[in-house]
């Protein structure tokens, strides 16, 4: 859900979509649509089944029933779970941590109640996300003078994104391992992502897997490539959409 600019991807060129690749997303975009609710997670784990194999990012142009489009940067992205999933917080921090699902799952909660806005126009109201905010863990790491920003990296091994440390201190941004009242698919960036709420999606990071703690911002992934550092929702990449709280 890390969206892509308008227009190709820099990562889609020159692997061709087979006929099968083609018919299959098609014929899941078109069950997304008409199936009924009890079958919308059968659809959504088969969507991104069908993503992990898509290195052109075809797939990201195509709905599901809950509204969200999948894309990658990576032509496939490896599995987690409770098993080996580690989350590391570094830098300019007093006591660096590792946190495995289980013990992220032990913290503090907090739900949001919040609209998605992608950057490239599509939008899912009132879509609730879970997790520990990410000052909490900012808080347990220590923050040493001079630091200035967070930036995140994934176990995609491509993406990452950046926040202020202000805004990575708000109440509203989290380490999310729920969405929509259920553990975070593997489509969907679990087992953990980022959740920036008042930030357009790009800046939720998916497949979230290391927080930095650094003296200046650096540019994530897609920001590199042009988009704005600072996306909020509305004032931002020259759009007007609503803002998301």
């Amino acid at each position: 859900m890390n969206s892509p600019p308008p227009g190709p991807s820099p990562d889609a060129g020159g692997t061709p979509v087979g006929r099968r690749l083609v018919l299959a997303m098609l014929g899941l975009g078109a069950a997304g649509v008409a199936a009924a609710p009890f079958l919308q997670g059968a659809v959504e784990s088969g969507l991104g089944v069908v993503a992990d194999k898509d290195p052109t990012g075809l797939s990201g142009l195509l709905p599901n029933g809950g509204g969200f489009r999948y894309y990658s940067v990576t032509s496939s992205v490896p599995r987690r779970t409770a098993a080996d999933y580690e989350l590391t917080v570094d830098g300019m921090v007093d006591r660096p941590a590792t946190y495995t699902l289980d013990r992220l799952k032990a913290l503090p909660q907090t739900r949001l109640v919040r609209d998605v806005q992608c950057v490239t126009g599509w939008r899912v109201p009132e879509t609730p996300f879970e997790g520990v905010t990410l000052s909490a863990l900012l808080d347990a790491a220590g923050v040493r003078p001079g630091a200035k920003a967070i930036r995140f990296t994934c176990f995609d091994g491509a993406y990452s994104e950046s926040l202020t440390l202000e805004q990575a201190r708000r109440p509203d941004v989290l380490v999310a391992l729920r969405m929509q009242d259920e553990a975070l698919a593997h489509a969907h960036g679990g087992p953990v992502r980022l959740y920036v709420a008042p930030m357009y999606f790009y800046k939720s990071a998916k497949w979230l897997s290391g927080i930095t703690v650094t003296d200046s911002v650096r540019p994530g992934y897609w920001e590199e490539l042009g988009y704005d550092v600072d996306a909020w929702v509305g004032r931002s990449n020259g759009r007007d959409d609503t803002p998301t709280v």
